[in-house]
Order: structure tokens, then C-alpha cells, then sequence
């Protein structure tokens, strides 16, 4: 048996040299960084909610709200720790991850290799089994004038129960 989710996040974009920018884990030279109650790692909160979402459990809002202060400035990968944790839970796995990043800072393709082989590693997947694309909005709309980006994610689960 199987089961798809899809997530969808979105970070405003702040000139703020001091705060990492955080993407998949990696923190990205930038004199940019994402606005956010926790690390703001915009890729891998869509991943979250796209694990969450084809189990049916919510969304990561359910799981870490940002008014919580315990999850001010958590590191991202907690969350995905978590999300693999209740995914077990329920006796699924996970196969693959496929992000499309929407945005034109910072750009992905220089550091796509890092992206790809950090998810891979904080979703415990094969390297062949994690994708990172990017495109922009072509100047249109909010992403367009940099004000923040988006990342869509589906993932695929499969079941560990054996079936007879």
C-alpha cells in the first residue's frame, strides 16, 4: 500500500546578514535569511508537511505551533526527526522526496549537490531517492520581487505491514 502527500511552504525573505539562512539542513552563505519562529528551513517544512499529509496526522502547525516558545529558533531537522518517528509509528515508510524550490535567492543550482545530499541524509533516503529543483516566478508577484520563496514537496510513503 501506498500513500502521497504533498506540502507547501513559504518564508518571507529579510536582509538580515546575522540570521543563517537555512535550506535542507544546510546553512547557505547569504546576506539573506528567511523570517520564521523556528530556523525557517523552508524546504524542509514543506517535506514535513508533505510526510505529515499522507498520513493524514496535520500539519506541522499541529505538531510544533509557532507560539509555542520551546520551538523559537529549532533547528528544522527535529521536525523531520519527528515526522519519521510517527511515520514509523504508523507502519510506513518513506521511498521519495521530490522539491520544487520557487524563488530567486539564493540560487540553488550552485549548491544543489549540498541540498540534495543533506536531505537525503535528514530523511535517511538514498541519495538517487531525494530531488531539489528550482525556478523562479519570473518576476511575477511577491516571489518575483524577492520578497520571500516557496517550496512545493511531494513525498511517497509505502507501507511495512505485511500483506497476505
Amino acid at each position: 500500500m501506498f500513500r502521497i502527500g504533498n506540502g507547501i511552504d513559504f518564508h518571507k525573505l529579510i536582509h538580515e546578514p546575522f540570521r543563517p539562512l537555512v535550506l535542507a539542513g544546510v546553512e547557505v552563505k547569504s546576506e539573506f535569511a528567511f523570517l520564521g519562529h523556528s530556523d525557517a528551513d523552508v524546504i524542509l517544512h514543506a517535506v514535513a508537511d508533505a510526510m505529515l499529509g499522507a498520513l493524514a496526522l496535520g500539519d506541522i502547525g499541529v505538531h510544533f505551533p509557532d507560539t509555542d516558545p520551546q520551538y523559537k529558533n529549532m533547528k528544522s531537522t527535529r521536525i523531520i526527526e519527528k515526522c519519521l518517528e510517527l511515520v514509523a509509528e504508523k507502519n510506513f515508510k518513506l521511498v521519495n522526496v521530490d522539491c520544487t524550490y520557487v524563488g530567486d535567492h539564493p540560487k540553488i543550482n550552485p549548491i544543489r549537490a549540498e541540498l540534495n545530499a543533506s536531505l537525503a541524509s535528514i530523511t535517511k533516503l538514498p541519495l538517487d531517492c531525494v530531488s531539489i529543483k528550482a525556478t523562479t516566478s519570473e518576476g511575477m508577484g511577491a516571489l518575483g520581487r524577492s520578497e520571500g520563496v516557496m517550496v512545493m514537496a511531494t513525498v511517497l510513503m509505502e507501507s511495512t505491514k505485511k500483506h497476505h
